[in-house]
């Protein structure tokens, strides 16, 4: 990210020369080892809290290879657990389960699958300290920033727990007098939802719920970086009462997922967020069998500070849209555009603020910061 200070005289400036103290230390920190880390995750194992298998049909299943990849806590280096890296079969598999289900599933009333989205709403937040745990673990996010996702995301199926009620039809005005003209809206089939690794349960929640409230059945791509989220987040739905097949997680390799996905005459729909250039592909390959497709793909957000700006404001406003989540998001800064009367000011102010921030384990107290860290120690001072 660069301080800049354009047009009426910006400049230039990194924000590796503002804060220099966070590469001179991430070394140090990136060899620290969290005992709460440890215990953290030794817990949420012995209870049965982490999954290592993928969902395809109501059933925990291992990737028909046998082969498997490491999830590691960022923080750390440590592996979480190792989970089934799946395929184009293992996918289409899961597709077929999402296709028999969905004749069942979206015969039900809006009022049933309403009753059904409650029941899990209300199991995430019953366990919303656990899955926090297991989110800091796997993606790296301070504890309290993870919680805080957890009920984010479950607000969306309370969200669309309710809007199931009301997905009403429209009634046209004829052209002619023996015609009556209206529209019925249907669920449109299997949704494959591909989703990244920063927002390891929003993400879905955010594709999911609305799918399963309309009437469609899913098939899930999480992260091979953060897929134990997901599959907690699974485990819930079916406890939730959800049917066998309406709900189904598969992670590993990640082209051949999603060139089954795409490929599918099954699956009616692509909902992806994540890079352009991923998005731009699986919108070529969704044409083949005409899907629709929902994108939400990278992010160019610029921060201006004019002369006039209220200074502790704006300081306040850069922090959190640069840094929240690490500054991984799709609505982060990637650039700050200071006018000239006032760059002077903000740069101090905002050096002295990034020097104050706590870069290390999510589990430690006052960790604002932890992916970064990672990210400084492999790719070093960034332009």
């Amino acid at each position: 990210m660069r301080l800049t200070r354009m047009s009426m005289a910006f400049r230039f400036c990194t924000l590796s020369s503002i804060s220099p103290r966070l590469h001179s230390a991430s070394a140090v920190l990136y060899r620290q080892m969290s005992t709460d880390a440890k215990s953290v995750a030794d817990r949420l194992s012995s209870s049965g809290f982490i999954r290592s298998q993928g969902l395809i049909g109501g059933k925990w299943t291992d990737a028909y290879d046998g082969k498997t990849i490491e999830v590691c806590n960022p923080a750390t280096g440590e592996v979480i657990t190792n989970v089934s890296c799946m395929g184009g079969k293992e996918t289409n598999d899961a597709i077929e389960s999402a296709h028999n289900a969905f004749v069942s599933w979206s015969k039900l009333t809006a009022a049933e699958r309403s009753k059904y989205l409650r029941k899990w709403f209300d199991l995430i937040m019953a366990h919303k300290e656990e899955l926090g745990q297991l989110m800091t673990l796997e993606q790296g996010k301070p504890l309290r920033e993870a919680i805080g996702e957890v009920s984010y995301g479950a607000s969306f199926i309370e969200f669309y727990a309710e809007e199931a009620k009301r997905v009403y039809g429209d009634i046209i005005p004829a052209t002619l007098p023996d015609r009556r003209l209206f529209v019925l809206k249907q669920p449109i089939g299997v949704v494959g939802a591909i989703t990244p690794w920063n927002f390891p349960l929003a993400m879905i929640t955010r594709k999911v719920a609305p799918a399963l409230a309309c009437g469609c059945t899913v098939v899930i791509k999480p992260s091979e970086l953060t897929p134990l989220t997901a599959l907690a987040a699974a485990e819930l739905s079916i406890q939730a009462g959800i049917p066998p097949g309406a709900v189904n997680v598969v992670m590993g390799n990640a082209i051949d997922i999603g060139d089954a996905l795409v490929a599918s005459p099954k699956v009616r729909k692509i909902t992806f967020t994540g890079s352009t250039n991923v998005g731009k592909k699986l919108m070529a390959g969704a044409a083949g069998t005409v899907k629709k497709v929902s994108l939400e793909l990278g992010g160019n957000a610029p921060c201006i500070i004019f002369d006039d700006a209220d200074l502790d404001v704006a300081l306040k406003g850069t922090l959190a849209t640069k840094f929240r989540n690490s500054g991984q998001t799709c609505v982060c800064a990637n650039r700050v555009l200071v006018q000239e009367g006032i760059f002077d000011k903000f740069a101090n102010a905002f050096s002295k603020a990034v020097e104050s921030m706590k870069v290390g384990d999510g589990f430690g107290e006052g960790v604002s910061n932890q992916i970064i860290l990672l990210l400084i120690f492999h790719a070093g001072p960034s332009d």
